[in-house]
């Protein structure tokens, strides 16, 4: 598989299908996230973690990959999650309301596996259309 084939079958798979034991074939014990200009070791276990918490909030979550780029090491993943808000997020009860989040993946593979993650999701405005939250007056 190629950097953007294996990223795409990573969320459309793996994450989508939970397969935990697998994530260390995808993803590298020297993997960190990137937010902003931060980046933070997390490894495998961390990137494990970070699923399983996901899915204690949206037990049913899948993934589909809509658009994908790939500039050298870096593949940029446009994506639609799709899960039941079941468990407790930030203080909010579960809603028990099916949610639809778009958002960008920019993953670095080295040697077939990711070794930075990062990108953006559009949580909160998922969150106003199904009225979990609502802005102030």
């Amino acid at each position: 598989m190629n950097h953007v084939e294996k990223v795409r079958f990573f969320y459309e798979s793996i994450t989508s299908e939970h397969l935990m034991d697998e994530v260390p074939h995808y993803v590298s014990d020297q993997c960190a996230i990137r937010t902003g200009d931060k980046i933070i070791p997390v490894g495998i276990e961390g990137m494990k973690q970070h699923m399983i918490e996901v899915r204690q909030t949206y037990p049913d979550l899948k993934m589909l990959i809509t658009a994908q780029y790939c500039d050298g090491d870096y593949v940029i993943s446009e994506f639609i999650m799709e899960g039941t808000h079941q468990g407790e997020w930030l203080g909010m009860k579960p809603s028990g309301k099916k949610l639809c989040i778009t958002g960008v993946n920019i993953d670095k593979v080295l040697n077939g596996k990711i070794v930075e993650h990062g990108g953006a999701a559009n949580t909160f405005e998922a969150l106003f259309a199904a009225k979990i939250i609502c802005p102030a007056p």
